[in-house]
């Protein structure tokens, strides 16, 4: 590790020491009290699991077998999380299959850079991911779940949902890309046509003709963000 890195990481850990500690008592509490539907009220977890099957009923009473939240960026408007559509469906049909249960804890709001850009939505960007992770907490709040599933893509929704399950850190969590968009028009292409724009020599259609080709398909698009990893 370079020295300098090493150094700023040494004075976060020295910094974030009492927070830190406090944090992992209360996720090492709450693993050892182990699945919470089994506190809650009967009308609680009537509540909880009324829109189960019967025998996803008689699972969840007994603690036989592991509740999985489903937690979903889904939307069609944009690319990155429109392949999620039909993912609720087959991850719920996957564990009952492996054994387990899955219900779909809650949905969480995607905005995306590439549209708002210039735009007043713009000034929204940052702020959704806060309230993403409180979606997302919210989603796990009501005590029902002994892992998640995390369905979301991009720089914004990635980072929320991960800050939301770590609000339940004692929870296994995995979460799950979309997949990205296939490449469309190479990079320079697109650039040469924007500079034909600029200089007046082609119009607006000619222009959303090739912006079109470049983000064409359901997936992560290619813009290079700055949490390209989490796609």
């Amino acid at each position: 590790m370079h020295s300098v890195v090493e150094k700023v990481t040494q004075r976060i850990i020295e910094r974030s020491h009492v927070v830190r500690s406090l944090y992992l008592k209360h996720i090492d509490k709450a693993a050892e009290d182990g699945p919470h539907r089994s506190t809650l009220a009967c009308g609680n977890l009537a509540h909880g699991f009324a829109a189960c099957s019967t025998g996803e009923k008689a699972d969840l009473t007994e603690n036989k077998k592991a509740n999985i939240a489903i937690i979903s960026s889904y939307n069609d408007m944009l690319s990155a999380h429109e392949p999620y559509k039909d993912s609720p469906a087959l991850i719920k049909a996957a564990i009952r299959e492996a054994g387990g249960v899955a219900q779909f804890a809650g949905g969480v709001p995607a905005m995306c850079d590439g549209v708002t850009q210039g735009q007043p939505g713009m000034e929204l960007s940052l702020f959704s991911r806060d309230v993403i992770a409180m979606s997302t907490a919210i989603s796990l709040s009501h005590n029902m779940f002994d892992g998640g599933l995390y369905l979301g893509a991009c720089d914004k929704i990635v980072p929320g949902l991960l800050l939301g399950a770590l609000s339940f850190g004692h929870l296994p969590a995995v979460f799950v890309p979309s997949g990205p968009m296939t490449s469309g028009i190479t990079n320079k292409e697109k650039a040469m046509t924007r500079q034909l724009y600029a200089e007046g020599k082609i119009g607006r259609k000619e222009l959303l003709e090739s912006e079109s080709k470049s983000y064409h398909s359901p997936g992560t698009c290619t813009f290079y963000g700055t949490a390209i990893a989490t796609r």
